[in-house]
């Protein structure tokens, strides 16, 4: 019985301590992993009250709301015992800028919008398809081309256009036009743009097209 009557007043005691006390209550929340979002910003949308039990702090859904956040592709929310909550934030990474009614909206890899403002983003490609978004197929097939490019070519890209998923042609900052066609086979087509760049016939070429990589033809 005394054991018995022991046992109850330790989880008493523990239950005060987890759920009533104010020794294991949220007292900061730290962010980390932000650049495009502000760090208030991602506080307010968790919603972490301060003085709130630890214990009673429901990781999953603060980790719904701010993954609604446009700039945000995944968080994680851990506590700190024994009063920190942390958010570790992976962003979205802007991959293309696309320019509509004088405003640049940045896409990620998935077609997301992550950010937009009124001049275009340094660094970025303009994506150039009908109808931009997540859920467009030419979107797609040109973000997954850009993505797929050699850190050279990629450097050199200033414009994708993507009039179908099909015929994607890529327009870089020397002046050269690179018709590419299809997402896929990346290596082998950069390969044949270096190699057709250094050889007489591919020299003083305006355009380049590997959209076949079995016949490459220039002009």
């Amino acid at each position: 019985m005394c054991v018995a009557l022991l046992v109850l007043g330790l989880l008493g005691v523990l239950a005060w301590v987890l759920l009533g006390s104010r020794l294991l209550v949220v007292r900061s929340v730290e962010v980390t992993g932000t650049e495009l979002v502000p760090r208030d910003r991602v506080v307010a949308t968790a919603g972490i009250r301060l003085g709130l039990p630890m214990v009673r702090l429901g990781t999953g859904s603060v980790e719904a709301r701010l993954e609604r956040m446009r700039e945000v592709e995944s968080v994680r929310v851990e506590r700190r015992w024994p009063a920190t909550v942390r958010i570790a934030v992976r962003e979205r990474v802007p991959a293309v800028a696309v320019e509509r009614a004088g405003r640049f909206y940045q896409l990620d890899r998935h077609g997301v919008t992550v950010a937009d403002g009124a001049s275009r983003p340094p660094g970025l490609p303009v994506l150039s398809v009908a109808s931009p978004g997540p859920t467009d197929a030419a979107t797609l097939a040109a973000l997954r081309v850009a993505g797929e490019l050699p850190r050279e070519l990629a450097a050199r890209l200033a414009r994708v256009e993507a009039p179908t998923p099909e015929t994607v042609t890529l327009r870089l900052s020397d002046g050269l036009t690179v018709v590419w066609g299809a997402p896929g086979r990346a290596a082998e087509k950069a390969r044949l743009i270096e190699t057709l760049r250094g050889s007489a016939a591919g020299r003083g070429a305006r355009t380049i097209d590997v959209s076949s990589a079995e016949v490459v033809t220039t002009r």
